[in-house]
């Protein structure tokens, strides 16, 4: 069978770009591809304008995977019932822990609130479904983040532009970076009241059938001195421990 070179240099295009959450520029694509420069450039401007790369303009123009791309993949993870599988899950633990239950994906160098799950009394929170937030002042981002290869975590984190959200969020990549050690040796994140005054969060990774990080699942409730952000981290790992071994993930990590 005979294939279309536009369609394969097209998804080639694709898939280089959306391992480059830093982005990357039309030579760098040429050059890795092989291929010719007015070949790629009509390929990219195509997919810039249909939604699937985003252009950063700057002294050379750069690309990054864009919400189509991202969209058409959720949706593929929907068509897989890997959302059909968690739902469940989630939605009886929030109901037996009582709190506002997220589960979340890196999108770039940010976390998008994929599911989200209420108990019968919820604590209102600002996060909805398709909502985006920094990785580096969320349970959930950092949960991620913490787990990501490498390279792919050094790239991400390079994007990041700090913001203080509150008093206590981390302002520095050495900062972060600590912190990210730290979610590695106990297995969960926490958001000591660094996205919003008034709300505290843990999180903890979710991995698929070949042990890459796929998301994490986060409780969010109002912050009160007496709770034990602990246990609760210790219950939220546990929980994405389970998911994950329903998802197809047999080890440790």
């Amino acid at each position: 069978m005979k294939l279309n070179r536009t369609t394969q240099r097209t998804v080639e295009i694709l898939k280089l770009v959306s391992k480059k959450p830093e982005g990357i520029t039309l030579d760098e694509i040429c050059g890795a591809l092989s291929l010719p420069k007015t070949s790629a450039y009509d390929i990219v401007i195509t997919l810039a304008e249909m939604g699937m790369i985003n252009v950063t303009r700057g002294q050379k123009q750069t690309y990054t995977i864009g919400l189509t791309a991202y969209r058409i993949g959720i949706n593929y993870t929907n068509n897989l019932d890997f959302i059909g599988i968690i739902e469940p899950e989630l939605r009886a633990f929030s109901r037996k822990v009582g709190k506002t239950v997220f589960f979340g994906v890196r999108s770039d160098h940010e976390v998008v609130y994929i599911c989200k799950f209420e108990p019968e009394n919820p604590v209102i929170t600002t996060a909805t479904v398709g909502t985006k937030n920094p990785m580096y002042c969320t349970s959930l981002g950092k949960a991620i983040l913490a787990y990501t290869d490498e390279e792919t975590r050094q790239q991400v984190i390079s994007r990041i532009h700090f913001r203080q959200k509150t008093s206590r969020t981390i302002m520095t990549r050495e900062g972060l970076e600590r912190e990210l050690e730290q979610v590695k040796k106990q297995g969960y994140a926490l958001d000591a009241r660094e996205m919003e005054e008034h709300m505290e969060c843990v999180g903890a990774p979710v991995f698929g059938p070949d042990g890459s990080v796929m998301g994490a699942i986060s409780l969010s409730s109002l912050y009160k001195p007496s709770e034990d952000y602990e246990a609760l981290g210790r219950t939220v790992r546990k929980k994405a421990e389970e998911v994950s071994g329903l998802l197809g993930f047999l080890g440790k990590r």
